[in-house]
């Protein structure tokens, strides 16, 4: 059979993969079950995911193996909680212990695949969470010694907090992330480089802390992608006023839904924008003081959490997704609101500014927290001027989203890259490399 015909058996680590969770969980069971309907994949995660996996229909055994390493996962986890000093809050320090725990998971894949490994059971091994690139694999050298390839990623994390921004970066108890460049001085960081024969990078500042000798291994690769199935209403856009914007996101200051009302406030005012602020978290108060202090009960809902699959039918009524976060790795909300045919508005930092580019949406320049919400208001200025552009950029919002970002086609793009590997070509990079700031 051709090689290219032939569906490639591949060993999917994913520590974290769970249909029933959010965040990097849901990342990587979206990723590998998407890959399921490529290849003979065969998933390797943590026991704590196993029984939302057996109730998403696979079987224990011949589709996937739950490894138990609670006794050392766990008691890390319980230490990061008390390290981490607050609940929702300090997530560097909580990477940080949780990764020192991560080895024992991977000894005893080993102990458990290592032979089948080397018998040649697989194609390839790709580990596919943890994301963060501070948990190195002893993976990597031992599957090259045994003659497989080991692709690694995505990998994504550590945007460095911008600058003006320090207060919140205390506020959400970043301590840790003021010497996170450490971790580039850990054992086994270069072995695990070396010897993986591909690296996605989910953001180009991932990318960017790769050595030089290993970029012409690396591939721009967001992680986060979007299911078609439960994004499957469209917004709105008659390109006239009002508007109807929404935000979604915890509510904690860097995330910046108070930014988003503070720069709407004049149209918000003026009857020509309304906004729902989707979303919970220790912000809150302060958001409904803010909202009553500027007399924009009106204009205003804060909606509180909202159970994820309700999350679209709001979104779904709006014409702009006004989302000036400061630190966000991957922005699937982002992607989610192209989905629906809503024009993301965002700060031209990290993920959301690499997803969105001139056709798709808006960009705020970064600066303090005085520039961004005057160059939001500006731009949501501009756009109640004229918003008879809104159409065209909603569909073509739409349309990247579709094309290039369901799980499907993530994993026709992932399979490629396996296939790449495997023939020894030059790696495709399968997405345009977005826009640098400042470029």
């Amino acid at each position: 059979m051709d090689d290219q015909a032939r569906r490639l058996r591949v060993l999917i680590i994913a520590e974290a993969a769970n249909p029933e969770w959010v965040s990097v969980p849901l990342v990587g069971w979206s990723l590998a079950a998407a890959l399921r309907e490529r290849a003979d994949v065969h998933i390797v995660t943590q026991v704590r995911n196993r029984e939302a996996i057996l109730r998403a229909g696979l079987v224990e055994g011949r589709d996937f193996t739950a490894i138990d390493s609670e006794r050392l996962a766990a008691p890390m986890w319980r230490l990061a909680e008390r390290l981490s000093f607050g609940k929702g809050v300090g997530w560097t320090m909580k990477t940080a212990v949780t990764t020192l725990g991560y080895g024992y998971f991977e000894r005893l894949v080993w102990r458990q695949f290592g032979d089948r490994i080397r018998a040649g059971a697989y194609d390839l091994v790709h580990r596919i969470t943890p994301l963060t690139p501070t948990a190195n694999s002893l993976l990597a050298p031992r599957c090259r010694r045994a003659g497989v390839p080991f692709v690694l990623g995505p990998l994504n994390g550590g945007v460095p907090w911008p600058r003006g921004f320090d207060s919140e970066r205390r506020r959400e108890r970043e301590w840790l992330s003021y010497v996170r460049g450490a971790y580039k001085a850990l054992p086994g960081r270069g072995a695990m480089l070396r010897d993986a024969a591909a690296i996605l990078c989910g953001s180009l500042h991932t990318r960017s802390e790769i050595p030089a000798r290993f970029q012409h291994k690396t591939i721009w690769l967001p992680e986060n992608a979007i299911d078609p199935a439960r994004f499957a209403l469209r917004a709105p856009q008659p390109g006239r006023l009002p508007l109807r914007g929404c935000f979604i996101g915890r509510l904690v200051p860097y995330k910046g839904a108070d930014m988003a009302i503070e720069a709407a406030a004049p149209l918000l005012r003026a009857g020509l924008l309304t906004l729902d602020v989707i979303g919970d978290g220790p912000q809150a108060d302060d958001l409904r003081d803010l909202v009553a202090r500027e007399g924009l009960g009106q204009a205003v809902q804060l909606r509180g959490w909202v159970e994820h699959g309700q999350v679209q039918t709001i979104a779904a009524q709006s014409q702009l997704l006004i989302f000036p976060s400061v630190r966000e790795f991957g922005g699937g909300v982002v992607l989610e609101a192209m989905a629906l045919g809503v024009v993301p508005v965002v700060a031209d930092y990290a993920g959301p500014g690499e997803l969105v580019d001139d056709a798709t949406g808006y960009r705020i320049a970064m600066g303090s927290r005085e520039q961004i919400v005057a160059g939001l208001r500006a731009r949501l200025q501009a756009i109640a001027e004229d918003p008879s552009g809104l159409p065209v950029m909603a569909e073509a919002a739409r349309d990247r989203a579709l094309r290039d970002f369901t799980w499907p086609a993530k994993a026709a793009q992932v399979e490629r890259i396996w296939r790449a590997v495997l023939a020894g070509a030059p790696l495709p990079q399968e997405l345009p490399l977005p826009r640098r700031a400042g470029a």
